[in-house]
């Protein structure tokens, strides 16, 4: 099965339960791997109740939810490509809404400034002072429609705040209140009026989830939903149902997800193999190392999985690296996809046992 094709394996919670969130027990532990056996009920109860409210209004995507998840455990941004009206910007809405966060939107248009996306720092008249007015980046999650819109200029003033979690203005620092994450969008199609993301920008996302149309099925499912529904009101239908202290809990415990060394291995060898492949250009940087690890123990704990498998490195490895590789020229007028480089790299790489 292609890679672009896998979906992320179903996750049976322990239980289906209602929109007020349930507590989630870090403590409880036994002992595994000469050191401990975590706990995964609580990621699980939460993983189930996100998917459960999203599903109230989205039909289909099931990989998009599952990866969208999979990062905020892992604690990533997201950028999310494909045509338009397949709900990217709903999804992402609806994501945010299910977790109790501050959300922010921004609409990146070409004539967007810096200023206007963390802030500036103004002259208050009253009290014959400078004070820093707080631009729409201030949030937990922050949602950034069509980020390409916006010129070379605007996008990088998202380089400091997607990597450290903070933003200087006027020699001044203010960090980001926790959780943090930027989810993106884009349009692969059309390019008229749109600027080409830097790849130093590119590779500050965790992955890069490449969306397409429905199945005839799912489109059949969403007529009949909506077709009362012209508005789509049943968006006001989903609840929060994840807190922020058991974001947090949820987070600590993917961390200690256990990995064998030879799957670190595993990782380093896919990443190192695209740096010296004939059909690229650019290859992978270690922090698309450090990524793959993070979505692979995230795919694990909503798994009920407490270690790491090669399948779950696997199933990463292509949203993780797609958008942080470059083909050469010539396998790109040749029809070649970063997909096809991925899937051969992983074939040509013995699986550890």
């Amino acid at each position: 099965m292609p890679l672009d094709e896998q979906n992320v394996p179903e996750h049976n919670a322990s239980k289906e339960s209602s929109s007020t969130t349930s507590s989630i027990n870090s403590d409880d532990l036994s002992h595994q791997w000469g050191g401990n056996k975590i706990n995964l009920e609580g990621i699980a109860t939460a993983v189930s109740k996100v998917r459960q409210e999203l599903k109230k209004v989205i039909i289909g995507q099931d990989k998009l939810i599952d990866l969208l998840i999979a990062a905020i455990l892992a604690d990533g941004h997201v950028l999310l490509e494909g045509v338009p009206g397949i709900a990217k910007t709903l999804t992402a809405k609806l994501m945010a809404k299910t977790m109790e966060a501050k959300f922010s939107r921004i609409q990146f248009t070409p004539d967007l400034m810096p200023s206007d996306v963390v802030g500036t720092t103004i002259f208050n008249m009253k009290t014959s002072d400078f004070s820093f007015n707080a631009g729409p980046v201030f949030a937990n999650i922050i949602l950034i429609d069509e980020i390409n819109r916006a010129p070379a200029k605007t996008q990088a003033a998202l380089f400091e705040v997607m990597e450290e979690h903070q933003v200087t203005v006027d020699g001044v620092t203010y960090a980001m209140e926790e959780p943090f994450l930027v989810m993106a969008t884009q349009n692969p199609i059309e390019q008229e009026g749109t600027y080409k993301l830097p790849e130093a920008q590119l590779d500050r996302f965790l992955m890069k989830i490449n969306l397409s149309y429905p199945n005839l099925e799912e489109e059949k499912g969403i007529l009949k939903r909506f077709k009362s529904d012209f508005r789509i009101n049943a968006r006001t239908a989903v609840d929060t149902v994840i807190s922020k202290d058991e974001l947090r809990k949820c987070r600590n415990l993917t961390e200690k997800v256990h990995i064998e060394d030879s799957l670190l291995d595993y990782i380093a060898t896919i990443v190192h193999t695209t740096r010296n492949h004939g059909d690229l250009f650019l290859g992978a940087s270690p922090r698309a190392s450090l990524a793959i690890l993070r979505m692979a123990k995230a795919i694990s704990a909503m798994g009920g999985r407490d270690f790491v498998t090669p399948d779950d490195i696997q199933l990463v490895t292509y949203p993780v690296l797609n958008h942080r590789i470059i083909l050469q020229p010539e396998r790109e007028m040749e029809g070649y996809d970063t997909k096809d480089i991925i899937a051969s790299i992983i074939q040509s790489i013995e699986v550890p046992r």
